[in-house]
C-alpha cells in the first residue's frame, strides 16, 4: 500500500526538530537561524510574512538549496539553521526533512504562521505584484 500524507508527516515528524512560535519568536533576530516561508505568493501577498523571513516557495526548495543546481541560492549555503514555515506547519514539516537530507541545519516551526499571527507576534505585509497584462 502506498504511504500517505499522514504516514509522511509522522516520519518528518521523529527526524526533524520542532519549535513553537513562542520560542522562536525571541531567536528571530538571533543570527545564528534564517526563517523561511515556503508558502505560495499568492498566500504572502494576502496574509503577510514574518519580518526578515527569507521566501522559497515549496516547489523550488530542493533546486535553491543544491549548490549544483543553476537555481541554487547562495542562502542556502550560509551556516545557519533554517526554520521552515508555512501557514500550519505540514509544509514545512516536509521541506525541513528535505533540507535535512540535503545536509542542511534545520527545524520547523509548530503551527505556522497561523500561530505566529494568533500569538499577536510581528507580522510584514507583503507587496502585491502587479499583473502582467
Amino acid at each position: 500500500m502506498a504511504r500517505g500524507y499522514k504516514d509522511m508527516l509522522a516520519e518528518a515528524d521523529a527526524v526533524v526538530q520542532s519549535v513553537s512560535t513562542g520560542d522562536m519568536a525571541p531567536l528571530v533576530s538571533d543570527g545564528q537561524y534564517t526563517l523561511v516561508d515556503i508558502r505560495d505568493v499568492r498566500e504572502l501577498e494576502r496574509d503577510g510574512t514574518i519580518p526578515g523571513a527569507m521566501h522559497a516557495p515549496r516547489g523550488m526548495l530542493e533546486f535553491w538549496i543544491d549548490p549544483e543546481s543553476p537555481y541554487h541560492k547562495p542562502a542556502f549555503a550560509e551556516d545557519k539553521t533554517f526554520v521552515f514555515f508555512c501557514a500550519s506547519g505540514w509544509r514545512s514539516l516536509l521541506a525541513a526533512k528535505v533540507a535535512q537530507e540535503m545536509g542542511l541545519k534545520s527545524m520547523s516551526m509548530r503551527g505556522g504562521f497561523s500561530e505566529w499571527k494568533k500569538a499577536g507576534l510581528p507580522v510584514a505585509e507583503r507587496e502585491k505584484r502587479e499583473a502582467k497584462g
